[in-house]
């Protein structure tokens, strides 16, 4: 298994990342450990986590289940492991049980130790952006956080170059610890990263932890435009979280390019799963990519990508046309 920097930092990563935001819903505590043993004994060192998962949860009792399954399943490996998890997302129904607010930063961080059953966090992000509060306060509870040896670094999800680039200035002139990483939605059906944070990420030396990298399962080929939306998949999936990835994939357009793309798998003798994961690893500025699943098998064809022979010019040409035959449309995250 390939190992990265994560930017500019020491710290180094698997080119894979094992995603976990199906368990305790879709994968059972039983399934999940065998889903991060299978990637364990494959290579796979980094493991990311947020307080709010699993998706999809039925109600808020259920929030940080999945980060207390893996702090079961960390015993006497937490040393061997690269840990990362976010805080934003509501872990209850009051008005300050979500945000980046200095608050609800140091309770989650606090939580997020308590259920993965260990006294730091390799990579501490935050979920999503919070225009509510004063990217000061954000920062400095974040910077208090690595002082305290609670977290080792800090990275953001979900947010955009600008949002990035001005709190690396604000810590730059107050002497915060700098956001190091960024973790963005990229695949062979949505480049809109390509445009500036990329770029950003390339010229301010960050790394990239990409995720979604099957465009929640639309490159596996499983779907076509007369799939009816099944229970329990991730376009199924209750509490919006279905009816969210219905409107970023379930479109005629992404049909249609996921059926070339079945075709050209076909022709040149690749798995569409593979292909799709060493697609993303074999792109500029990307560090690792968060691969994931809610039974174990079906890690398989995504492992294989660590090891498939990089693609080549021409390929990477044909593959560029899916994406720029797509409609271009207002979304970010």
């Amino acid at each position: 298994m390939e190992i990265r920097s994560l930017g500019q930092t020491g710290l180094k990563v698997t080119i894979l990342c094992l995603g976990t935001m199906t368990f305790g819903n879709q994968a059972d505590k039983k399934n999940s450990f065998e889903i991060l043993d299978k990637a364990f004994d494959a290579g796979v060192s980094f493991i990311d986590t947020a307080d709010v998962y699993p998706i999809g949860r039925a109600s808020y009792a259920v929030a940080g289940a999945t980060e207390s399954i893996i702090g079961e399943w960390l015993e006497g490996k937490r040393d061997k492991v690269v840990l990362a998890s976010k805080c934003f997302g509501a872990m209850g129904p009051g008005a300050n049980d979500r945000g980046l607010s200095r608050r609800h930063i140091i309770t989650a961080v606090e939580d997020s130790l308590r259920r993965l059953k260990t006294d730091y966090l390799d990579l501490y992000q935050a979920h999503q952006f919070d225009p509510s509060t004063p990217l000061d306060e954000t920062l400095r509870a974040f910077d208090d956080l690595v002082e305290q040896g609670k977290v080792r670094y800090i990275g953001v999800s979900n947010w955009r170059a600008w949002q990035v680039a001005k709190a690396n200035g604000i810590g730059d002139r107050k002497n915060y610890a700098r956001i190091v990483s960024v973790q963005p939605r990229y695949n062979l059906l949505f480049r809109m990263i390509e445009d500036d944070l990329v770029p950003m990420a390339l010229d301010e030396g960050l790394g990239i932890i990409s995720y979604n990298p099957l465009a929640g399962g639309m490159l596996t080929g499983r779907y076509t435009k007369n799939s009816s939306v099944e229970e329990g998949t991730r376009f199924g999936l209750e509490n919006n979280a279905g009816s969210l990835y219905q409107e970023r994939y379930w479109q005629e357009a992404q049909f249609d390019a996921v059926e070339r793309y079945k075709s050209w798998c076909r022709e040149h003798n690749f798995d569409p799963v593979t292909t799709a994961v060493r697609w993303v690893i074999q792109q500029s500025g990307i560090t690792s990519a968060i691969i994931g699943a809610s039974r174990p098998e079906q890690l398989d064809a995504s492992l294989r990508a660590a090891d498939m022979e990089k693609l080549t010019v021409q390929q990477l040409e044909w593959l560029d046309g899916l994406w720029f035959s797509l409609p271009r449309r207002r979304e970010f995250s």
